[in-house]
């Protein structure tokens, strides 16, 4: 039988729950609408910690949303969450109120995410990362952890996270786990939910574009990149934002792509009214030898 994870929902609560902890503390921000994905970011954390508290957050943070994005209809499940943490050992939940985090509202400090915000998913959701960023700072100034758990699958929010620790000297080691996949290939994501049955099937199309493009990674970028937008002219109902393949901190490729070059390639795509977005680590050839 597994035992209820300790919940908090204000700071006094969640300090005095860490008080009478003792050993590192793992961390695992998130938005709640638990899956697989997240059940898996939690064992990290624990492999990481051990016998350490492992904390798991759970807050809908309005400063990330942008006007008509999907704030007021994101699914907010923390019975169905408690369940979850319970089954793999969370230790600690903290789910705030948006008063407990922004008390007095909207604060008048935040974090300035810097050029790697204004591309990508930066350029569709302006101020999104900056809301990411105000979050994740004040959630680690509350919780202390010494090791915190994000998923690769927000794959420019975990390089935007792993810069803030670096240049504002944060005392946290930032663990990137792997994106977890429905058996099709689909990336899994609270937002899945929106999708109805066709535009289910349709959204794997994004994976495969993904796919296609590790196969032939080999011959370079511009290959990959032909063999995934192959795969996503032949979907129906994706209606693509980007697709790009760039260096593994979403800097720009080198002209010349030396064999063995390391490389990410990332999609954002809405089907039907819902957004998602996906990546997969590439390794590339040279551009001659194709």
């Amino acid at each position: 039988m597994t035992s209820s994870p300790a919940l908090a929902h204000t700071r006094e609560e969640l300090a005095a729950l860490l008080a009478d902890r003792s050993g590192p503390v793992g961390f695992v921000p998130t938005m709640g609408a638990l899956h697989e994905g997240h059940a898996s970011l939690v064992r990290v954390a624990r492999e990481r910690v051990g016998s350490g508290p492992v904390v798991v957050s759970i807050f809908v943070n309005p400063l990330q949303f942008g006007p008509n994005e999907d704030l007021d209809r994101y699914p907010r499940t923390l019975d169905a969450d408690l369940e979850l943490c319970a089954a793999e050992g969370v230790d600690i939940v903290f789910a705030p109120s948006v008063d407990e985090v922004y008390p007095g509202g909207e604060p008048q400090v935040m974090v300035r995410p810097g050029p790697l915000a204004r591309v990508l998913e930066g350029k569709t959701r302006p101020g999104h990362f900056r809301g990411v960023l105000t979050v994740v700072a004040k959630l680690f100034g509350l919780v202390r952890p010494d090791v915190a758990v994000f998923g690769q699958k927000d794959y420019q929010q975990l390089a935007l996270i792993r810069r803030m620790v670096l240049d504002l000297n944060m005392q946290v080691e930032v663990v990137g786990a792997e994106t977890v996949r429905e058996p099709d290939g689909l990336a899994l994501s609270s937002r899945n939910r929106y999708l109805d049955a066709e535009q289910r099937d349709n959204a794997v199309a994004l994976s495969r574009a993904l796919r296609a493009a590790q196969e032939v990674a080999h011959y370079g970028p511009d290959v990959a990149l032909d063999a995934a937008r192959a795969e996503l002219r032949a979907a129906q109902g994706v209606d693509l934002d980007y697709l790009v393949i760039t260096d593994p901190f979403l800097g720009r490729l080198p002209d010349a792509v030396p064999a063995g070059t390391e490389a990410r390639a990332l999609i954002a795509a809405r089907v039907g009214t819902t957004r998602l977005i996906d990546n997969v680590p590439l390794v590339l050839g040279r551009l001659e030898d194709r």
